[in-house]
């Protein structure tokens, strides 16, 4: 099935329902970035949670950025999605493994850590990004983000994340968010239902393994509230805005002495995309023609 994501509303506008699909944007993360079974699980969840929060805006070029810290090993698991469906990311050591928690699943919450903080940047393409910082819960990264809605942005939310991850790679990925809007969070009893429904699902990777669609599944959670799914589909895809002439913007923000050393001591310089890994070459032309341009400006 290919990575998408789908709107829909219920309760006579009062519930707002996303669903995701990232299993091929997750798959290519954890190639290019070489993750291992548990880091490739947070990553994607962080990145099915990001688009998740990016589909609510309005603005073209909007962007939300997830900055995780725990005081796990994998370290800082950073995510930067857009309402134009792209997703990129990372894990500040991807090679960190473990057992699997007491439940026989992929130890996330053990490898993020419960103990740091969960940060949320809005960018709405125009003013000051909106900035939210909360303290983690579990470091399971859904509860985290769904307890970050309704701390921070005070809207019941559920949010359902997961991502298998077998010998093949990543094969299921995706999840589904469902809120409350303010009209019909005064009913107690929709609230409830909503979350006893989705905390009686297994896990969502097992709900797309046993062939089911995000229109199916919001028919099995929302089909008697008058559910409506709109007709869009919204494409979903790992993308990466780097490339060569923005390294070289940043070489150049290093210096005439230090891209001058770099030429007498490497030969050139290497960098490599934190985001998508793929690795810059800039060698001595590059590095002195950057010197130049510096030198014209008077820096």
């Amino acid at each position: 099935m290919a990575d998408q994501l789908i709107r829909a509303t219920a309760a006579n506008g009062g519930i707002r329902a996303v669903g995701v699909i990232t299993t091929r944007a997750v798959e290519e993360a954890r190639r290019r970035h070489s993750l291992s079974y548990v880091a490739s699980a947070a990553l994607g969840r962080a990145m099915s949670s990001g688009l998740l929060l990016a589909s609510s805006m309005k603005k073209e070029g909007s962007r939300v950025n997830i900055n995780i810290k725990g005081n796990g090993p994998l370290g800082t698991v950073f995510v930067d999605a857009g309402l134009d469906g792209t997703v990129r990311g990372y894990v500040q050591n991807p090679k960190v493994e473990l057992p699997p928690n007491a439940i026989g699943k992929l130890d996330v919450g053990g490898a993020v850590g419960n103990d740091g903080y969960l940060y949320v940047i809005r960018d709405v393409g125009y003013g000051y990004p909106y900035s939210s910082t909360v303290e983690l819960i579990s470091g399971e990264v859904g509860e985290d983000i769904a307890n970050y809605l309704a701390t921070s942005e005070q809207t019941p939310s559920a949010l359902l994340v997961g991502v298998f991850v077998g010998k093949d790679g990543v094969t299921a990925s995706g999840g589904i968010l469902l809120q409350v809007l303010p009209k019909a969070a005064e009913n107690p009893t929709l609230v409830e239902t909503l979350e006893s429904r989705v905390s009686q699902l297994k896990g969502f990777t097992p709900l797309l393994q046993q062939g089911k669609t995000l229109s199916d599944i919001f028919r099995d959670l929302l089909g008697d509230f008058d559910l409506e799914i709109f007709p869009e589909v919204q494409m979903v895809r790992f993308d990466c805005g780097c490339s060569f002439d923005r390294i070289l913007g940043a070489l150049k923000m290093l210096g005439a002495e230090e891209l001058e050393d770099m030429i007498v001591k490497d030969g050139g310089a290497e960098a490599t995309c934190h985001f998508c890994g793929e690795v810059y070459q800039a060698n001595v032309e590059d590095l002195t023609q950057l010197i130049e341009d510096l030198q014209q400006v008077g820096i």
